[in-house]
């Protein structure tokens, strides 16, 4: 089985931004919002030295997502299939996952909530709940470009990078580019509080690693809000009933 995932080369980048601006373009993302981001970085002084660089995040789609344990929709069977060998399996899901080939994390827009407890469960900020998706907002992050990736074509953030400085492929793949710049030293951000397996690791010199370590590493695991949680399942059999009668909306 695949684990895609992708490497950020910091000696590369240069802050551009570009490939947060196309991943809004792709995906209709609201301007106060980022499925990605680039953040300046220093300079500031490390063990290493004097560091300046920047943190282009995004979802990790990691192996331990703890999103997909806050989600709190029913689950339900969906098949899976394995793009290479074509075989399937089914696997109940609530409305987000990780897929069992490919390892990425995803959500079903159709079934998502909008309560937000995945946004709170992430120790990254990688999610956001998007007003424009759904009358009450839906979940929303980078998806790996899953319906590109599908069809040969790459994520619209490494198409779009002018550098280079963003790679994107199967870290369980020894012969892959992903694979060789872990064997090079590429890190995860983890910390002893947060150690989930992200999938999106960074490459660089000592100094900026260290500034990035020391800035950007998540140092504790937040816990999704269990009013949150709560109230979503309450509310959630009203929904469905004022779906089937509008009037309810209507006189309530």
């Amino acid at each position: 089985m695949a684990q895609y995932g992708m490497i950020i080369d910091l000696e590369k980048c240069i802050g551009c931004h570009a490939c947060a601006v196309a991943c809004k373009a792709e995906w209709d993302v609201p301007t106060n919002e980022g499925r990605n981001w680039v953040k300046r970085l220093g300079p500031s002084q490390t063990p290493e030295g004097l560091a300046s660089t920047y943190y282009p995040g995004l979802c990790n789609h990691c192996d331990s997502p703890t999103c997909v344990e806050a989600c709190p929709a029913d689950p339900v069977q969906m098949e899976f299939t394995d793009r290479l060998s074509g075989k399937t399996t089914i696997m109940e899901v609530a409305a987000t996952w990780k897929d069992l080939f490919d390892g990425t994390v995803q959500i079903d827009k159709e079934r998502c909530l909008g309560c937000g407890a995945c946004a709170e469960a992430c120790p990254y900020g990688a999610r956001y709940v998007n007003p424009d998706l759904g009358e009450d907002g839906k979940a929303d992050k980078c998806s790996f470009c899953v319906e590109r990736t599908a069809i040969g074509l790459e994520p619209a953030c490494v198409q779009t990078c002018l550098a280079g400085a963003r790679i994107f492929g199967d870290l369980h793949d020894p012969h892959s580019k992903v694979a060789e710049y872990v064997k090079k030293g590429a890190i995860k951000l983890e910390s002893d509080a947060v150690k989930i397996g992200p999938n999106v690791r960074y490459y660089g010199k000592k100094r900026d690693l260290s500034l990035l370590t020391s800035t950007c590493t998540p140092q504790s695991m937040p816990q999704a809000s269990l009013r949150r949680i709560f109230l979503a399942r309450m509310l959630k059999p009203l929904a469905k009933e004022a779906k089937r009668n509008p009037l309810l909306h209507l006189l309530g």
